[in-house]
């Protein structure tokens, strides 16, 4: 655990409020809304870390990651409530997970059409090399079309 201002930055999760978190992805994520909440909770339970961020004993702020635990890792889900936006949050908890974590030498992947600045600041940057393939899921139109609103 580590502290934030007024915030506590956890990897623990137990400490997790699934409800806070599916409130968010169900209702306010660009990238989710199509998920149920019981494929949330398995996203949950399969990840390799999570961190989730706390004012008081409320969760307002969560990042996930997958990885092989050895050389690559993916982040996903990162968000901040709208009561806690604007204070640098959504910053901690990305270098929480990705700097401050096991995984702080993997190379890391991420998809955003909205938080390229955010992410640029931890190195990441969009692929020009051609040496990154993908296959999109069925969901892939649905992340496009929420992103445009």
């Amino acid at each position: 655990m580590r502290t934030f201002g007024d915030y506590e930055l956890d990897d623990d999760r137990a400490r997790l409020d699934l409800d806070v978190v599916w409130k968010f992805l169900s209702t306010e994520a660009y990238w989710g809304r199509w998920r149920t909440r019981e494929q949330v909770e398995a996203a949950i339970d399969g990840s390799w870390r999570v961190v989730g961020a706390y004012r008081g004993s409320g969760q307002v702020g969560f990042a996930r990651a997958f990885s092989d635990g050895v050389s690559s890792a993916y982040l996903a889900d990162v968000f901040v409530v709208d009561s806690a936006r604007g204070s640098g949050l959504g910053k901690e908890i990305v270098r929480e997970m990705i700097d401050n974590g096991p995984g702080a030498q993997f190379r890391w992947m991420l998809h955003t059409a909205d938080a390229h600045g955010l992410y640029r600041q931890f190195g990441f940057a969009e692929h020009t090399r051609g040496h990154y393939l993908e296959r999109e899921g069925p969901h892939a139109a649905t992340f496009v079309a929420n992103a445009d609103r």
